[in-house]
C-alpha cells in the first residue's frame, strides 16, 4: 500500500477543516445594523468614520452575542422616517436607533427589548424663559423630526395650536433653534441631553425638564423573525445582568443624566 506524502496529507486536512468550519471560528461575513448618525450620546458618526453612542454600544454587544466582531459590523444610517423600509427590504439585520416601540410600528416590524426608557422633553435656547411647560408651545414654533412620535404627541395632546416644523434630522432642528427659526425642539430627553453636552453647544441650550411621555426603545426587526428576536432578547438580558448596560448609559449620557432602571425585557 502506498503511503501518502506528508504534504498531501496536510493539504487534505486543511481542506477538511476549511469546508467543515472546524478548528476555528466560522466566517460570518458582515452584519448590517441601522443606527442614527446625528444623535450625540445615542448614535453618532464622528470624523474618521468612528461611531459612538449608547445605541452603538448596545448594537455592538448584541453583535458580539450573535458571533460578530466589531470590525464585522457595517453601520448604516437610518432616519426616523425610513427605519421600517430598511428592515422590510433587508438593507439591515436590525435597527438600534432610539426606536420607540408603538402599536402602529408593530404592524410593520417586530421589536426585541425594550432596552431603555426615555421621556419626551423640550429643548430651548438657554436665555428663553417663555417656555416652561408644554402648553406654552401653543403660541410658539416647534421643531421635530419627520416620522417621529414626538411632534404628534404635542399636537394631539399637549399644544394643538403650536406651529410645527418637521425636518429630516435632529441636527437640522438644532440649527433651526440656534438660528431663531423655531422656539423649541422636542424629542426624547436622552437625545436632547446629548446635544446640550455636545462640544460647541455648551451654554447655548437647556432642557425644560418635562416628562411628556414614556418612550420605550426597542431593537427593530423584520416582521416574523422570531429566532433573531429571541437571540437579541437574550443578549439584552445578559447586557443588563453583567453590568454592561449601566456602564454604557453612564458613559454616553454623563453622570448627571437621571435614567430609569433597565426595563423588563421580553422573554421571546
Amino acid at each position: 500500500m502506498k503511503v501518502p506524502q506528508a504534504g498531501a496529507v496536510a493539504a487534505v486536512i486543511a481542506l477538511a477543516l476549511t469546508t467543515s468550519g472546524c478548528g476555528g471560528e466560522e466566517d460570518k461575513g458582515t452584519l448590517a445594523v441601522g443606527i442614527k448618525f446625528d444623535q450625540p450620546g445615542v448614535g453618532l458618526r464622528e470624523p474618521g468614520g468612528i461611531f459612538s453612542g449608547f445605541d452603538v454600544d448596545v448594537a455592538t454587544y448584541i453583535a458580539k452575542e450573535l458571533g460578530y466582531k466589531p470590525e464585522q459590523i457595517e453601520f448604516k444610517r437610518v432616519d426616523s422616517s425610513d427605519r421600517e423600509l430598511l428592515l422590510q427590504y433587508n438593507e439591515v439585520e436590525f435597527v438600534a436607533a432610539s426606536y420607540s416601540i408603538s402599536e402602529k410600528r408593530k404592524e410593520k416590524v417586530d421589536f426585541a427589548g425594550p432596552y431603555f426608557v426615555a421621556h419626551q422633553d423640550l429643548l430651548v435656547r438657554a436665555d428663553d424663559t417663555s417656555i416652561t411647560k408644554a402648553e406654552d408651545l401653543n403660541s410658539k414654533r416647534l421643531c421635530s423630526v419627520t416620522g417621529s412620535t414626538s411632534a404628534e404627541n404635542v399636537k394631539n395632546k399637549l399644544a394643538p395650536k403650536a406651529s410645527v416644523l418637521e425636518l429630516p434630522g435632529y441636527s437640522e432642528c438644532v440649527v433651526a433653534l440656534q438660528d431663531n427659526l423655531v422656539d423649541a425642539m422636542t424629542t426624547d430627553n436622552s437625545i436632547l441631553a446629548g446635544y446640550v453636552a455636545q462640544k460647541g453647544n455648551q451654554g447655548k441650550f437647556k432642557l425644560t425638564g418635562q416628562n411628556l411621555s414614556n418612550e420605550s426603545y426597542g431593537i427593530g426587526l423584520k416582521k416574523g423573525d422570531k429566532a433573531l428576536q429571541g437571540k437579541i432578547n437574550a443578549a439584552l438580558r445578559k447586557m443588563v445582568q453583567d453590568g454592561s448596560w449601566e456602564a454604557a448609559v453612564k458613559k454616553n449620557f454623563g453622570p448627571d443624566y437621571k435614567f430609569d432602571p433597565a426595563p423588563p425585557i421580553a422573554t421571546g
